[in-house]
């Protein structure tokens, strides 16, 4: 556990007492405060209650007695409005903050030498993967190495720091929304695609929110941007000094289109303020990453990177296939480089990366049929890297559909051989695929069995890809439990498990 200092002898209120909620009470308390906590559920306050925290009803409670409010990054800030909390602690003139906040300023806190560093990762896609293969690449590479946050385990429950360690956090645009002075060594935004627009009020509050990861970064300290959408491009022009990193070739570029080279990336070589066409479609914008030759930075090719000028081969790298993993190496890479590993035990790191679990994450092979579980692909954007990566697949989707369904998935649709639905969102995603091939299959049982039996009937090498493109709130807790769900429906069927990865 890490201790938060500066609040000893305060009354510091604390709501959502989720995983983050809980763990920012115990941290509290551990530098001294008298943390006071309240959530809607009534086995939330027994469980805290029960760890012998003070338990207060909020909504009678006197605010000017807290020092500060702690909001779970789960309850809203600002919008669809501000939650009853915030407005109560505005009003009695306290500050809000978050659990990646009090990490911030607990190590703020240290002797500049007791320092440990802190790289943070952030994204709407490939923040889970990169945080993990970042850790991994690190921990080979000899270092001592935390890894929590928006992934694992809560970041203020990480170990004590020293200054021999060093975080590497994942962290999310809501948990971001509640920071002033997180100043991380390594800041890395993966990519910026529209979600979660509901709880930012629109894209632009979305990308301010994302782009928050370097708002207090100093010298010395590293900023890696991806630059493939407009968006990241436009928090790239803020950034001097920032790196970019880059997808290439591009699909458009693959499919014969035009590109010049010093358009930044515009569909077709039209230009705009913005380095993108503001009229092509966010498929398009996906599929025009800016050239290499447009600037410094690292490139990430289908299967290895440009970066320090030398040349980079993943193909031997099991868990790292496709442009999407590619890029997620890069920022390994970068970041490793960045805290003095050595290019050789950076890319030893890269090439041994086990995977991580319900990310493209192989789970059986039954005769020439290969199962796929990437869970993780709760939006259209994340299926798109997934579905990228074959030629060929039966695919697997559906669940709890996000704004825009498949929509922009369609010019991916000749990939696949036929679709399989599951969940509220199959009857509105058979009418958008029209005439792909495609059934409604309704569970993950049944899908698993139906794609498992057209696959093999080709007799042909075949992939079988769960990529639900959809959240997982209409038939499983989360994505983690329809992966297993997967991964039990392929073991039922006699498939030989694949080692993780």
């Amino acid at each position: 556990m890490i201790p938060v200092p500066g609040f000893s002898g305060k009354r510091v209120a604390v709501f959502g007492l989720g995983r983050s909620g809980l763990t920012a009470a115990r941290a509290l308390k551990a530098g001294g405060a008298e943390p006071v906590l309240w959530d809607d559920g009534i086995s939330s306050r027994m469980q805290a209650e029960a760890e012998g925290f003070a338990v207060e009803d909020l909504t009678a409670a006197d605010w000017s007695g807290f020092a500060a409010l702690v909001l779970s990054p789960g309850v809203p800030l600002t919008h669809p409005k501000p939650h009853w909390t915030v407005d109560k602690a505005k009003a009695a003139g306290g500050e809000i903050v978050g659990d990646v906040e009090l990490f911030a300023r607990a190590l703020a806190a240290l002797p500049e030498g007791a320092r440990p560093k802190v790289v943070a990762i952030t994204g709407t896609n490939g923040k889970s993967t990169t945080t993990a293969l970042t850790a991994w690449v690190l921990k080979q590479a000899g270092l001592t190495v935390h890894m929590g946050g928006n992934i694992g385990i809560g970041v203020l429950a990480l170990p004590a720091p020293t200054s021999a360690a060093v975080y590497v956090v994942e962290v999310s645009s809501y948990q971001l929304d509640l920071t002033s002075s997180f100043a991380p060594d390594v800041a890395i935004l993966t990519n910026v695609t529209p979600d979660h627009m509901d709880r930012h009020g629109g894209m632009e509050g979305y990308v301010a929110a994302k782009a928050r990861i370097f708002a207090n970064l100093r010298d010395g300290q590293t900023a890696l941007v991806g630059v493939d959408e407009r968006w990241g491009q436009g928090v790239m022009k803020r950034l001097p000094g920032a790196v970019p990193v880059r997808s290439f070739p591009s699909s458009l570029a693959e499919e014969g289109g035009s590109r010049s080279e010093t358009d930044g990336g515009a569909v077709a070589g039209r230009a705009s303020p913005t380095g993108f066409d503001d009229a092509a479609t966010p498929s398009e914008r996906l599929r025009c990453p800016p050239s290499p030759a447009s600037g410094e930075g690292i490139v990430a090719w289908p299967s290895g990177l440009e970066a320090d000028g030398r040349t980079i081969d993943l193909a031997p790298a099991r868990s790292l296939a496709g442009r999407h993993n590619a890029q997620n190496a890069a920022f390994a890479y970068a970041a490793a480089r960045a805290l003095g590993v050595s290019h050789e035990a950076a890319v030893e790191g890269l090439l041994s990366f086990p995977g991580l679990a319900h990310r493209m994450e192989p789970v059986g092979r039954l005769g020439k049929v290969r199962f796929v579980n990437d869970s993780k692909a709760t939006n259209a954007d994340a299926a798109r890297q997934a579905l990228s990566s074959y030629e060929r697949s039966f695919w697997i989707a559906g669940g709890r559909a996000k704004a825009g369904g498949i929509d922009d998935l369609e010019d991916l649709f000749p990939r696949v051989q036929e679709a399989f639905l599951i969940g509220e969102a199959a009857g509105p995603f058979a009418a958008r695929l029209g005439e792909t091939p495609h059934r409604i299959s309704g569970d993950m049982a049944t899908a698993v069995g139906h794609a498992y039996h057209a696959a093999a009937a080709t007799g042909r090498e075949e992939v079988v890809l769960l990529s639900p493109a959809a959240a997982s709130f209409d038939q499983f807790p989360d994505f983690e439990a329809r992966g297993e769900a997967f991964r039990a429906a392929v073991l039922n069927l006699g498939a030989t498990p694949s080692g993780h990865g």
